[in-house]
């Protein structure tokens, strides 16, 4: 007997398979308080956390992992960064960036706002590494960012970030969703089968942390809880009804400098226009792959651990913990051992070669110079080259 057929609408999707009913079905439910115990509040649908009373478990991890997957599909994250001065001082390293991109006269355009409307600096986490590595270390050895990473992405994961500044006047972005499949046409992103719409969000982690205040004037990011669970979402985002609706019915959750929020890249965003008069709004926003999939930017990975190294060797010297430790590692170095050249790169301790984060960790453990780990990380750079 011959086996049943799939349906076809089981293979791909299409804008015929977009209906605003049924996505108003999934996205206007209320966010039940009970699901999120460890929440200190439920404000607009959204759970807020005070960052600093979650604890590292499988539980805290659990309800996370919820939230953004089966829930609103939202974060925030209240007092990520206790510590006023470490923010203040990534602030002065994107405004050093920015400054030098505007005396080149280079202008970073923007997905989804008319270009020279904001202020954007590219792979900032690669120039912040190189800018001020003392900096950058204190800023990605935070303990909350990191936990909500593994909770969502597991161990490997790959962060990148860029530097969003929207001065007072600043236009609201269009909605859309994130990357992998919301940077692609609708046309592109149809071609996808509809298991690939599905398992995108799961591949990275959308995060900002404010650099200052965003009152509500100043257009933090708009979000339309629930919306990641719609399956056709990736080509109903562009569609005029579905728009409206977002405009009608999304919510806007203000920050306080130091707060982080984090949501699945499937959920319907757009940044808010900046209708204050005295608010220039910075946000780092944070895109977190997994090892499984591809970062969004190219970052020299090679090159922020070079310049990381010797931070991260000091401080080990003076007593640092090895949790901080493995937070900056995992924000520079590459997590995951391929792609490789195993003709010069074989396995030879289980499956895979040592990753780059691997090789760093030896170095710290036997106390490598950096010029050692430079020559290192050099020979293994030119192992994996394919030529």
């Amino acid at each position: 007997m011959p086996p049943a057929p799939v349906p076809a609408q089981r293979l791909r999707l299409s804008a015929q398979d977009c209906d605003l009913g049924a996505f108003r079905a999934l996205v206007e439910r209320p966010t039940d308080p009970a699901a999120y115990p460890r929440a200190a509040a439920v404000r607009q649908n959204v759970p807020v956390y005070a960052a600093g009373e979650l604890r590292d478990d499988a539980r805290t991890a659990a309800e996370l992992v919820h939230a953004l997957a089966d829930g609103p599909g939202i974060v925030v994250l209240a007092g990520a960064f206790p510590d006023p001065a470490v923010v203040d001082r990534a602030t002065a390293v994107f405004d050093a960036l920015i400054a030098g991109q505007r005396a080149s006269g280079a202008a970073a355009g923007d997905h989804f706002a008319a270009p020279g409307a904001n202020d954007r600096v590219w792979n900032a986490l690669e120039k912040a590494a190189l800018h001020d590595p003392e900096a950058f270390a204190d800023y990605y050895a935070n303990e909350p960012l990191s936990l909500v990473a593994r909770a969502w992405l597991g161990p490997g994961h790959q962060v990148t970030s860029q530097i969003n500044v929207v001065n007072p006047g600043g236009a609201a972005q269009t909605v859309h969703r994130d990357y992998h499949l919301g940077f692609l046409s609708a046309e592109a992103a149809a071609a996808y089968p509809a298991h690939v719409h599905r398992l995108s969000p799961v591949l990275t982690l959308q995060g900002a942390v404010a650099h200052c205040d965003m009152p509500v004037e100043s257009g933090p990011t708009m979000y339309l809880p629930h919306s990641q669970k719609y399956e056709p979402g990736y080509l109903a985002w562009r569609l005029p009804e579905f728009r409206t609706y977002f405009e009608a019915h999304r919510v806007q959750l203000p920050l306080a400098k130091g707060d982080a929020v984090f949501f699945n890249p499937a959920v319907f965003h757009a940044a808010g226009a900046n209708r204050s008069t005295d608010v220039r709004r910075m946000a780092n926003l944070l895109q977190i792959s997994s090892p499984f999939g591809r970062a969004m930017e190219t970052v020299d990975r090679e090159a922020v651990v070079n310049s990381v190294y010797p931070v991260l060797l000091r401080r080990k010297a003076e007593g640092v913990g090895e949790g901080w430790l493995e937070r900056v590692i995992a924000a520079s170095a590459e997590g995951y051992p391929f792609p490789t050249n195993l003709d010069r790169d074989p396995p030879v301790d289980g499956l895979a070669p040592p990753s780059q984060a691997d090789l760093v960790r030896r170095a710290l453990r036997e106390e490598w110079t950096p010029d050692a780990l430079r020559a290192e990380l050099r020979a293994g750079h030119e192992r994996r080259e394919s030529r």
